[in-house]
């Protein structure tokens, strides 16, 4: 792949492109409006500077990297040359349709197209394109540049190659690329997550813990040993006659409700909203919440240094 363009330099975009850059890649970033490149440009410098801190680059790879990101305001220089493209635009199905319909009428025949939707399936973003055969999905998850996982998703109609080379993309990019056999709605990782968060929020609507103890019950218990056991690998370590069992005892009175926990309905019609807001089941202060994600952001880092090492 001599170009890549990502298409949106908001929190994932620059994320994505920092991914390729640091592979060796040239990559374009593409958006509107030039403040948000250029906000781009500084977040990904101090990304970088991160990695750098806790030695998984040299400081010489910061400026090196951040060269290989050219940026556009315009469509056509963005995706003209391009091998690889991926927009990470929002999630209106209407804006993606003609955002695609512009990149096939400038970009390469051979060209792949990639969407980071985490929404909807291939088949509805492909619906009016003239090559479906070349789109696909690369799912990042945030922070793109440090959480290892990309769902791959494909339909029946997408081109051997372009599933073999985007897996060697981003496997060379240092991802861990997952396949999706079929369509599904939410994909795999988020299925598994919603399936946690909703049974975690009706255990704060039963008052069973506190919700700093309820986030403690995963992040030093179950999210402990899935960072390298998965919860399928758990249950053989377990015992397939135990977890069924577990399962039998447990299921019935599991969580099933068909739509968002009223906790949250209640709080989004308050304008509480979470960080963005001030305000969640959590309280956050504005001065503090950009060290948090700050040391969020570490401790991720520190988890892939020792992931790699596995």
């Amino acid at each position: 792949m001599k170009q890549i363009t990502v298409i949106g330099a908001g929190v994932m975009g620059h994320g994505i492109a920092q991914v390729y850059a640091a592979a060796g890649h040239s990559v374009v970033l593409y958006d509107t409006q030039k403040h948000a490149l250029e906000n781009a440009l500084k977040a990904i410098r101090k990304s970088l500077e991160s990695f750098f801190e806790i030695g998984m680059i040299a400081h010489d790879d910061i400026d090196a990297i951040v060269n290989r990101i050219r940026t556009a305001t315009d469509l056509e220089e963005a995706v003209r040359e391009s091998d690889f493209i991926t927009e990470v635009v929002p999630e209106i199905l209407e804006l993606k349709h003609a955002l695609y319909e512009q990149i096939e009428s400038i970009c390469k025949p051979e060209t792949i197209i990639a969407s980071n939707t985490s929404t909807f399936p291939l088949s509805k973003l492909t619906a009016n394109a003239q090559k479906k055969d070349r789109m696909i999905i690369t799912h990042f998850f945030n922070p793109g540049q440090i959480v290892p996982l990309v769902e791959v998703v494909k339909q029946d109609v997408t081109a051997k190659h372009v599933i073999d080379e985007t897996v060697q993309l981003l496997k060379e990019a240092g991802k861990t690329p997952v396949i999706l056999q079929k369509e599904i709605p939410g994909f795999i990782a988020n299925r598994l997550q919603a399936a946690v968060v909703r049974e975690a929020y009706s255990l704060v609507e039963q008052g069973v813990a506190s919700i700093e103890d309820i986030d403690l019950a995963i992040t030093h218990g179950p999210g402990f040993r899935w960072a390298f056991v998965g919860p399928i690998e758990t249950t053989d370590f377990g015992g397939l006659d135990t977890w069924q069992r577990v399962l039998n005892q447990l299921c019935p009175n599991l969580d099933d409700r068909k739509s968002a926990p009223d906790v949250i309905n209640d709080m989004v019609a308050n304008g509480q909203l979470g960080v963005k807001s001030g305000k969640g089941l959590y309280e956050y202060n504005p001065d503090t919440v950009l060290e948090r994600i700050e040391e969020r952001d570490r401790n991720f880092l520190q988890l892939l240094q020792l992931k790699k090492r596995d």
